[in-house]
């Protein structure tokens, strides 16, 4: 009996084989789905080739496990056997849960697979759609800034145009202000000018009834003495010379008849002088006449040039005489 025990205890230390067959197995599994791609390594692969070396080293231990007791009882095949069915069912169970848990790895795996693959589809779109709105919105920005650039661009145009309209305007009111400021200005200086020409005619014409020698009557008295005196002096200059010429003429026809020494040209030579003499001596009376007018009316001694007076010298020096020395010397 006690050589019947040890057998049945040494059969169920076969069990942990088996045991670490699939905890050995289990992280490999585990380390394969998370590592290796779900669309190159399918997981039916790893699945497959597994379980049937769990199987074989299960067989192994049991047909160990079978050859080793030779000298066993009834009882002890029975329970031997009970253990082999159990260690069996055991296996079966764990390949069974070892096939559910790879089957569920797989759908796990394949869920994952198909997770990533809408993922990654969804990041593709979503990245497409980016891509697009960002092309759409690259593209509205280059139309916002050719819009842009050709609003400014027309804006700037439109500047220039205006500031060259309004240059030209500016130019033209400048052009127009100058020529009305000439114009003021030339208006001004043909004003100043008339003044000065009014002026001048009135000092003229105040100069052309001016009484230089007015308020001094006994100068003017002395001038009209003088002149009263020179022309009855020349009065007798002038009875003089007619009667010599006179006298001349009755000689010439006296020596009409004795003509041989030419005398009678000489004679009609001194007749005519004497007449010129007379004549300017006439002229004289009359200048004296108009001096005497002049001094009663009291403008005797103004310049008919300058209308300025003459110089009390020169007025007794000369009679009459009615231009000074200035404007006789320019004359």
């Amino acid at each position: 009996m006690s050589s019947s025990v040890k057998p049945t205890k040494k059969a169920p230390a076969k069990k942990p084989g088996s045991k670490k067959t699939v905890v050995a197995k289990v992280p490999v599994k585990r380390v394969v789905a998370k590592k290796v791609p779900a669309k190159k390594v399918p997981p039916k692969k790893v699945v497959a080739k597994k379980v049937p070396a769990k199987k074989a080293s299960a067989k192994k231990a049991v047909k160990k496990s079978a050859k080793k007791p030779t000298t066993l009882s009834a009882a002890q095949k029975n329970a031997v056997a009970k253990k082999i069915a159990e260690a069996k069912a055991k296996a079966a169970a764990t390949i069974k849960s070892q096939k559910e848990r790879g089957q569920k790895q797989k759908a796990a795996a394949k869920e994952k697979a198909q997770l990533v693959k809408a993922k990654a589809v969804a990041t593709v779109k979503a990245k497409k759609e980016r891509d697009a709105k960002a092309k759409v919105a690259l593209k509205e920005r280059e139309v916002q800034r050719k819009a842009r650039e050709k609003a400014a661009a027309e804006a700037k145009k439109q500047r220039e145009i205006d500031a060259k309209r309004k240059a030209i305007e500016n130019e033209k009111m400048r052009k127009i202000r100058e020529v009305e400021r000439r114009n003021q200005e030339e208006l001004k200086r043909q004003e100043r000018r008339d003044a000065e020409e009014r002026k001048k005619r009135e000092a003229i014409e105040k100069k052309m009834h001016s009484k230089p020698y007015g308020d001094n009557p006994e100068f003017l008295e002395e001038l009209r003495l003088l002149l009263l005196a020179t022309r009855a002096d020349t009065n007798v200059d002038i009875a003089v010379m007619d009667s010599e010429a006179d006298e001349m003429l009755v000689d010439r026809e006296r020596l009409e008849y004795d003509d041989e020494d030419g005398s009678s040209v000489a004679s009609d030579i001194q007749r005519d002088q004497k007449k010129d003499l007379a004549s300017l001596l006439r002229l004289k009376v009359d200048e004296i006449d108009v001096a005497l007018s002049r001094i009663a009316d009291g403008s005797y001694g103004r310049c008919d040039e300058c209308y300025e007076s003459i110089g009390k010298e020169r007025l007794r020096a000369q009679l009459p005489v009615f231009m000074c020395v200035a404007c006789r010397a320019s004359v």
